[in-house]
């Protein structure tokens, strides 16, 4: 049966990111506008990290510590000191654009995108940063990045930008981390999804999911593109998701508390992180970031 819990009460400003370690048994999270990283334990412990500037996603290292990709690059923080040091610049300086959402793939390599703050021009793009901490620009023409995910044998990149309302497919060699055969995987509008897609994640079985801003709802998308399943969360803010617990059967969904168009959210609960439990189906570890 489908059961909706409050995990973290206090309401991010704009809640993103959730990242479940297996190894730690623990989530992070960001509030990309605190701006900070959020961590809470299989205990209940919660740990945070004021950072410098907007964040947009964040990922593990396998060295230790959290790769962050703030307004200005990608950076290194270090979760014992609160350190924050910049280790390769990404998009060229414009104050219209910040990195925004991203993953780490099967081999180590970290993928993400930047997005306009107005969300309205095509100044973006797409940049994979790589275990020795060089970047490459897969990319372009984008307006807001969000949701980058793999299909389970890492061949296929599914990757969405928002403002468009559509989520892209491309063709990703595990070898190098290189893509091509851009193509639409799934258009909101042509299945009458009034919402916007967000963050994204594929399950177990291959399925994307897909968090439907503004509508409040999980969209679950089958490998050919077609909606499979539509899920309703108690708010409209909702952002982005992950699976996670000890089996790696609980969504966790973050959302957003900041005024939309000049609007505060209709809901008391905006901003805050949830946990869906009764989906009946499982996620898959999320790799580290190998540099």
């Amino acid at each position: 049966m489908l059961r909706i819990e409050v995990v973290n009460p206090e309401c991010n400003q704009l809640g993103e990111g959730p990242l479940w370690d297996l190894a730690e048994q623990a989530l992070y999270w960001i509030d990309s506008y605190g701006p900070a990283v959020y961590r809470i334990d299989s205990q209940g412990r919660r740990t945070s990290w004021a950072l410098p500037e907007h964040v947009g996603s964040i990922a593990l290292r396998e060295q230790g510590g959290i790769i962050c990709s703030l307004r200005s690059g990608f950076h290194a923080l270090d979760v014992e000191t609160g350190k924050v040091t910049l280790v390769a610049q990404a998009a060229p300086e414009n104050p219209r654009t910040r990195i925004n959402d991203g993953k780490v793939d099967r081999q180590g390599r970290f993928v993400a995108g930047t997005m306009d703050y107005e969300e309205r021009d095509p100044l973006c793009a797409l940049y994979r940063l790589d275990p020795d901490l060089s970047v490459t620009q897969l990319d372009d023409g984008i307006i807001c990045s969000n949701g980058p995910c793999w299909s389970l044998d890492g061949t296929t990149l599914y990757f969405a930008d928002t403002t468009k309302r559509l989520i892209y497919a491309y063709d990703y060699d595990p070898r190098n981390g290189a893509t091509s055969n851009k193509r639409i995987f799934a258009d909101f509008a042509a299945h009458d999804l009034l919402g916007y897609p967000d963050g994204a994640t594929v399950d177990a079985e291959g399925y994307l999911w897909s968090c439907e801003v503004y509508r409040g709802r999980l969209v679950r998308f089958r490998p050919d593109g077609t909606l499979d399943r539509v899920v309703g969360l108690p708010v409209d803010s909702a952002t982005s998701l992950i699976f996670g617990g000890p089996n790696l059967d609980v969504a966790y969904v973050t959302s957003m508390a900041r005024p939309i168009g000049g609007k505060p959210p209709r809901e008391k609960e905006a901003g805050m992180l949830f946990a869906v439990y009764g989906l009946g189906v499982k996620g898959v570890p999320e790799p580290r970031f190998a540099g």
